[in-house]
């Protein structure tokens, strides 16, 4: 019991400073929270893939399928602004906003 609440207790914390701003299609795409590093990035994740991508959607580490790569660069021209915003605001170690999904 006392590993379980252990794991659980990790999972909050990583939930708390990688927090979801958006899914779509399968994508998970997270943003780190509080006193992040350069330069502005986010994470997206699909099924067993893994990636950090710039604002502009360009994988910058990690791998992802072309095709979800493809969605996630389009959303991220279409949420650039959103996108630099919320970096700000995780700079700042305020809460995150919610991005729209790719439709």
């Amino acid at each position: 019991m006392k590993s379980y609440v252990i794991m659980q207790k990790k999972i909050f914390k990583v939930m708390n400073f990688l927090p979801t701003i958006s899914m779509f299609l399968g994508i998970i795409i997270r943003m780190f929270a509080g006193n992040e590093h350069n330069p502005p990035h986010f994470h997206a994740y699909y099924q067993d893939y893994k990636a950090i991508f710039d604002m502009d959607g360009e994988i910058l580490e990690g791998e992802m399928p072309k095709r979800q790569t493809k969605f996630i660069a389009a959303w991220a021209e279409l949420h650039h602004d959103e996108l630099l915003a919320n970096w700000e605001l995780a700079i700042d170690n305020q809460p995150l906003y919610k991005i729209e999904p790719l439709r």
